[in-house]
């Protein structure tokens, strides 16, 4: 097997990548997953305890954990290439996040466009995020 190397760039432009489609997905999508966790706008707009950097600052650490595992699942499977990191973003999201989210959301009784905007957006985010990580190769030393 060969090593595995992190290439810092790529994770931190697939970090910043993710980011800014979580909140372009969420605000997309922002009425129907606020029905769909039976929530209003008032009561989004109201919530103090939590700040939006902090908020902010968790996204993006959780961001760049996904790329980074990501990372490490393509280069273990096989050559780094853009195809590969976007097979790996979707096997990943089937194996873990589609079953997990189906799992959670039939017992706790969720609608099923809230699953298909929450899993949705993971799909699409790994898919994504394996497309950066995968095609972008670190130079290596001779």
């Amino acid at each position: 097997m060969r090593p595995i190397r992190l290439y810092w760039p790529a994770l931190v432009v697939a970090m910043l990548a993710s980011f800014l489609f979580e909140a372009g997905w969420f605000s997309f999508f922002l009425k129907p997953w606020l029905a769909g966790i039976d929530r209003s706008m008032e009561w989004l707009m109201s919530q103090p305890h939590i700040t939006p950097p902090i908020q902010y600052a968790v996204a993006l650490l959780c961001s760049f954990v996904t790329a980074a595992v990501l990372s490490v699942c393509i280069q273990a499977s096989g050559e780094q290439t853009l195809f590969r990191g976007i097979k790996v973003g979707a096997v990943l999201w089937l194996g873990f996040i589609a079953t997990t989210f189906a799992k959670d959301y039939i017992f706790e009784i969720r609608p099923l466009s809230l699953y298909a905007i929450n899993a949705g957006y993971g799909l699409c985010d790994l898919l994504l995020m394996g497309a950066i990580v995968g095609a972008w190769k670190g130079k290596r030393k001779a």
